[in-house]
């Protein structure tokens, strides 16, 4: 039988200056004896050793090899392989959702005493994971508008050890500008750790902007058919190895099967995010024209106040827009109920297209002052839009901006 381990050398070393499309079908992949073209899912716990000698020189890390699926496995290392090759990192650790992979940043990179600044406006779940549980370790932190670089500099302070934000952010869709606080964040000696899910590597790449970290909801675009939970965390070397210490002992990890299904995902990542991307322009054109639409929030449209910045961080403006009604809450919701193909659902990233109302939903646990920080009002509507006919999209929502 043919031996594959030169055969598979050459097959990586050729994808060095590939372009991004060839690496989300090709990289990462490493073929067994069995020759498959499509990769492998290893749904195994655990690995069996030669000797004991080798069984302790695999634990001890003085060999390297698999030793416990719960922090290796050969599935989830090519698409943590991947996706590092995607967003031009050297290492991806891959997490059981994009929440355990923002834990597993702060608890790798933090400890009692530390300090993290963070944007207001970032999505629900991760304010509360900041508020119940990193302040519950005696973790500070100081929240400040994402556009202003001036109270990101006056936040910081001597043990802040963290930079967090979005961009584009939940649900309003704001641009943060990556390079100033790229060199805001090596100035202070902090990390800047930035959201990715919105756009994905395809659309933008932080790490090229000068972002430490890129966080990743593997759940939304990189799956693309809401079908798997799942997380990553992006960067050097230097700053995934304590992740990767985290999960293994803690445990918050990727299962394989998951991980198979966003390699498949991956594949077509983007070819889908150009077309989620035209399909909510045509959406967002068609809502700014509406006279019972007050404000819609779309990177790609020119009146957005961030579109040159975004176009000068993006590719495209992503398939994420958010608008308000006249009428508040009670006009929010005839509108989303109105719908009838559209998924009523707080999922994103999907082929079909969500709508929520992100005030009692996604961000439903915040108190009134923390939504009305975060400009989230009772009016807003977010749209993930997804792959349908955009004129099936439009005609599905105007049902319901007519009525009012």
């Amino acid at each position: 039988m043919k031996d594959f381990s030169e055969f598979n050398g050459r097959y990586q070393s050729d994808l060095t200056d590939a372009g991004f499309d060839t690496l989300a079908v090709r990289a990462g992949q490493v073929r067994t004896h069995e020759c498959e073209h499509s990769e492998a899912i290893f749904t195994t716990s655990s690995y069996v050793f030669n000797s004991a000698a080798e069984a302790a020189a695999r634990f001890s890390g003085e060999v390297p090899g698999n030793v416990y699926s719960r922090y290796m496995n050969p599935t989830v290392r090519t698409f943590e392989e991947r996706l590092a090759a995607l967003e031009g990192g050297e290492l991806c650790a891959a997490t059981a959702s994009g929440m355990a992979a923002i834990y597993s940043v702060c608890i790798a990179h933090m400890q009692a005493g530390d300090h993290l600044v963070s944007s207001r406006s970032v999505f629900g779940s991760t304010n509360i994971q900041f508020e119940r549980y990193l302040r519950k370790f005696n973790v500070d932190i100081t929240y400040v508008d994402l556009l202003d670089i001036d109270a990101w500099r006056a936040a910081i302070k001597d043990n802040t050890k963290m930079l967090f934000l979005e961009s584009p952010s939940n649900p309003l869709t704001e641009i943060a500008d990556i390079r100033a606080l790229a060199e805001l964040a090596k100035e202070t000696n902090t990390l800047l750790v930035v959201d990715n899910c919105f756009c994905t590597p395809a659309l933008q790449k932080p790490l090229a902007l000068g972002a430490d970290l890129v966080i990743h909801s593997a759940t939304k675009y990189i799956d693309g058919q809401g079908r798997c939970i799942g997380g990553a965390v992006v960067g050097s070397a230097e700053l995934i190895e304590p992740v990767v210490g985290v999960l293994r002992s803690v445990g918050p990890t990727m299962s394989p099967f998951n991980a198979w299904v966003f390699l498949k995902g991956l594949e077509t990542l983007g070819l889908r995010m150009k077309a989620h991307s035209e399909n909510a322009l045509a959406l967002a054109q068609w809502l700014e024209q509406h006279p019972k639409v007050t404000k819609v929030n779309y990177v790609g449209l020119p009146t957005h106040p961030q579109h040159e910045l975004a176009m000068s961080q993006q590719t495209l403006g992503g398939g994420v827009l958010s608008f308000e009604v006249a009428g508040g809450r009670e006009a929010a919701w005839k509108v989303i109920d109105a719908t009838r193909m559209i998924s009523i659902t707080a999922n994103l990233g999907d082929t079909k297209t969500t709508v929520t109302h992100p005030g009692t939903t996604t961000h439903g646990r915040l108190t009134d002052e923390q939504r009305d920080a975060a400009g989230i009002s009772q009016a807003l509507i977010r749209i993930a839009v997804g792959l349908e006919d955009v004129q099936d999209i439009i005609a599905d929502l105007a049902s319901g901006l007519d009525a009012l």
